[in-house]
């Protein structure tokens, strides 16, 4: 793992809670599709992130699910803020990470994720694409409203463009304008599946999230060599 200084060159807002951080790392390293950085905050104080960019781009993006409400992650938010108005730079160390896309399996893909676990799926579609993937990929993005779903035109343009790709968005809760499935995310994947044996599964959330999708594809029959997430290796 590196440790490595970056400049943040910008901080926006996709919605109320949710922001989008491009960092430009002083030197360049390696990092595989779905891996995480960690923000260092403090010397035993180090917040964990998925890179929501590809290995092959130059910057690298975050997406940081911060209410008001929620200091653990706003923390990070305004440090970075204070860091680029200051043309200063933050400390990360990077890359972690076990549930990275298994670049060699030609299996067809299942990727599920729970509002900002999106960033950990993009990482993987974006490196998918620049590889020129063909396996049937279903990608489930799970989000309590569609105010929510903060980076939907990118997942419908990758929906339209690569044939081997099928975007499903799922709410909780849909207005009259919604064109996407309204449930619970695992209720939905459950709905669409009866056996998940033959896929590569990967998924990323909330560790709540995580530990039922678990539980779920286990009752899916998934062979739990090819089920991927870094949560597992925090929860029973």
């Amino acid at each position: 793992m590196n440790t490595l200084s970056c400049h943040v060159k910008s901080i926006t807002p996709f919605n109320d809670s949710v922001y989008q951080v491009i960092l430009v790392p002083e030197a360049q390293f390696e990092f595989k599709a779905g891996q995480y950085l960690s923000v260092v905050m403090g010397e035993k104080d180090k917040r964990p992130f998925s890179i929501a960019s590809a290995p092959h781009a130059s910057e690298l993006e975050l997406h940081i699910g911060a209410a008001v409400a929620e200091s653990y992650p706003m923390q990070v938010v305004e440090n970075m803020k204070q860091a680029l108005a200051n043309n200063s730079t933050i400390t990360i160390e990077a890359p972690a990470g076990e549930a990275f896309l298994r670049v060699n399996s030609n299996r067809p893909k299942l990727l599920a994720a729970g509002g900002t676990g999106f960033s950990y799926i993009k990482s993987i579609i974006e490196n998918l694409i620049e590889k020129g993937e063909t396996a049937p990929t279903a990608f489930y993005w799970g989000c309590r409203t569609a105010h929510a779903m903060y980076y939907k035109d990118i997942a419908d343009k990758w929906n339209l463009e690569y044939d081997w790709l099928t975007f499903i968005p799922v709410v909780e809760q849909a207005d009259e304008n919604w064109k996407g499935k309204t449930a619970n995310l695992l209720e939905q994947i459950k709905a669409d599946h009866t056996n998940v044996s033959e896929f590569d599964i990967y998924v990323a959330g909330r560790f709540d999230m995580a530990g039922a999708a678990r539980d779920m594809f286990r009752e899916l029959e998934v062979n739990e060599d090819h089920l991927f997430g870094d949560a597992f290796a925090f929860i029973k």
